[in-house]
């Protein structure tokens, strides 16, 4: 019944016991669990449950509420691993976990000796077991990876800039060497994601793989997704302005509720990814993108761009080390009643970025027999454009400087 002797039973520490032995406090917010881009916040009650402020849910364990969180986000997600997710003012709360112990029994071994040699023993009321991996999963992903493996990275980041390498399993058609010599690449060639195996750093991380649906796997698609033309139109438009690789961030609402994204922001990098410098810009590739083979994609005769979105599955807990599985995604579309002031905007800075470059398209030249490359590019637009047409001489000016700028 003593606040020591809980350490040695299955009961373990629970949040109650942080809280009466003054290493928590009560209050709203103070919870947070980060995982694969979404974050998620709670309130800690006196009675040592949280409340997730999202839905006014009431947990009664770190564990609990994790493992709600992580199935939202990943449906095959087995176990929450609560006291190493759930962080209490921006810390761990295995971190306090370990500081009670080290208060209460100062000669008990570390808290991960304990940990490893018996699992339950650190289990609190309600708890899965807790693999230690996950802990590892969850920092590197917030891009808090533990402090040797930063240093190495940035040993290795080093000696790349004094001595660059292809890697052995580098595609025809990656974006390195001069822009011009680029542009007669051949395309990158898709591989099955079955022959991927599990990470290699010797892998081109740039490697294309075919994306699967979720019928040839047994599954149903676990959220839903709608994506409004004013993005379509900015993403489209990007992408026909150079025949490099472009990339971009796209942003807009979750509703726990319904299980529905609703893309309304799209935020176009202007950076040229062939350029190493200027690429490192780009901090990280985004959640959901939704990329297209490209504009002048030799399979796709038709004017109209083909957006193809998709999403990348995590892998199963039990082959943490295999590459997620990129999966086709369906989208549902929202028509625009006007363009934006940010959208019209974009489309002019993206102008001014590319002007000049060598992978500009040249818009005044032939695309087909009878149509340039802006024709095409007025063509694929016309579908995305709104029924509102007063910002139709708005992209005509923006037209006539593509002109200009090829």
């Amino acid at each position: 019944g003593s606040t020591r002797g809980a350490v040695l039973t299955r009961r373990g520490i629970t949040l109650r016991v942080l809280l009466r032995d003054g290493l928590l406090e009560p209050a709203r917010g103070v919870l947070s669990i980060y995982y694969l881009g979404k974050k998620f916040v709670g309130d800690l009650g006196t009675d040592g449950t949280i409340t997730w402020q999202e839905t006014g849910q009431v947990f009664n364990s770190p564990s609990a509420w994790a493992t709600h969180c992580k199935r939202l986000v990943n449906p095959a997600k087995k176990s929450g691993c609560g006291w190493a997710s759930v962080r209490y003012k921006g810390q761990k709360l295995d971190q306090y976990k370990a500081a009670w112990l080290r208060k209460h029994q100062p000669n008990a071994p570390p808290a991960e000796e304990v940990a490893l040699c018996c699992p339950q023993s650190l289990a609190s009321e309600g708890e899965e077991e807790e693999m230690p991996e996950e802990e590892e999963e969850e920092a590197t992903r917030e891009g808090r990876a533990p402090v040797p493996e930063l240093a190495a990275t940035k040993k290795m980041e080093e000696k790349s800039k004094k001595q660059p390498c292809k890697s052995l399993a580098e595609p025809t058609g990656s974006d390195h060497g001069p822009p011009e010599k680029r542009l007669e690449n051949k395309p990158r060639v898709p591989v099955r994601y079955c022959t991927l195996g599990t990470r290699d750093s010797a892998r081109n991380p740039q490697t294309l793989v075919e994306v699967t649906s979720f019928a040839a796997i047994n599954k149903f698609q676990p959220f839903n997704v709608a994506i409004s033309s004013n993005v379509l139109l900015l993403l489209d438009f990007h992408s026909h302005l150079t025949r490099s690789e472009v990339v971009g961030y796209l942003g807009g609402r979750w509703d726990t509720n319904t299980q529905l994204l609703t893309v309304l922001r799209a935020f176009p990098c202007r950076t040229r990814l062939g350029d190493a410098e200027a690429a490192s810009a780009v901090e990280e590739e985004p959640h959901l993108s939704l990329p297209s083979p490209g504009p002048y994609y030799h399979g796709n005769p038709g004017v109209e761009s083909k957006i193809a979105p998709f999403w990348v599955m995590p892998p199963p807990e039990q082959r943490p080390n295999d590459y997620g599985i990129p999966m086709d995604v369906e989208v549902a579309y929202i028509q625009d009643g006007f363009l934006t002031n940010d959208v019209l905007q974009e489309m002019t800075l993206l102008v001014e970025f590319y002007k000049g470059a060598p992978d500009l398209v040249k818009f005044q030249e032939l695309w087909s027999q009878d149509q340039t490359y802006l024709d095409k590019l007025k063509g694929s637009l016309a579908s995305r454009t709104p029924k509102d047409q007063s910002f139709t001489h708005i992209l005509e000016q923006i037209y006539s400087l593509l002109k200009l700028s090829s």
